[in-house]
């Protein structure tokens, strides 16, 4: 693992990450005091919550870039809606329906494909910053793997809490009766990473900038 700080060239800016904080913020307490469950809003809305955290905690030794810092706060709203309504209730999924012509509710469909197309770049990040990793195949195959292997243990989370909670987990687990359920949920995931790699990895680039990339 990289021992040496290799400054990124694109962060957010210093009024970017008020905003961004601010409405992730606005977002989980509006969302609370709205929230159909309790249960289900806390079990959805963990992540959001969890990672904020963690951002704060280190921004100081390890900025994200602004690339990175946009789409998390886009995942999280994502997460926060479907947290406030649950997955099958969802506004956004109900307007998403319409315009599709689906037989049921799509928001939590988004959600697993948005649960692959961020954490592919936050792993690609990762990965370029802290090992000696460069662009490549393995670069590649390693944040499918690490997308599909963090889809796998959310599955096994909906079914702790399907154990630990009966019918009351019915809300977080959204399967609205589809008997392939979780292999959608992991297919999506894969099909969001690799849609995320094709689109943003040169995007992601210049954000890195030329240090991280070649590791100097």
């Amino acid at each position: 693992m990289s021992t040496h700080r290799i400054d990124i060239a694109i962060p957010p800016t210093r009024s970017e990450r008020w905003l961004l904080t601010g409405v992730t913020v606005l977002a989980l307490v509006a969302s609370f005091f709205i929230a159909k469950d309790r249960l289900t809003w806390f079990l959805e809305v963990i992540w959001a919550m969890v990672g904020l955290a963690l951002i704060a905690w280190r921004w100081s030794r390890f900025p994200l870039t602004r690339l990175l810092c946009w789409l998390m706060v886009l995942h999280a709203l994502v997460l926060i809606h479907g947290g406030a309504y649950t997955y099958s209730l969802t506004p956004g999924g109900f307007w998403l329906q319409e315009v599709l012509g689906t037989e049921r509710n799509p928001w939590d469909r988004l959600g697993h494909w948005m649960q692959g197309f961020v954490p592919a770049i936050l792993a690609r990040e990762l990965l370029l910053r802290l090992t000696p990793l460069r662009r490549g195949g393995w670069l590649v195959y390693l944040v499918l793997a690490a997308c599909l292997s963090f889809s796998a243990f959310f599955e096994l989370i909906e079914w702790w809490a399907a154990l630990i909670y009966g019918a009351d987990a019915d809300a977080f687990l959204a399967t609205q009766g589809d008997q392939w359920d979780t292999q959608w949920d992991m297919f999506l995931c894969l099909c969001g990473a690799i849609t995320s790699l094709l689109l943003l990895s040169r995007w992601h680039d210049r954000q890195l900038g030329a240090g991280v990339l070649t590791g100097k």
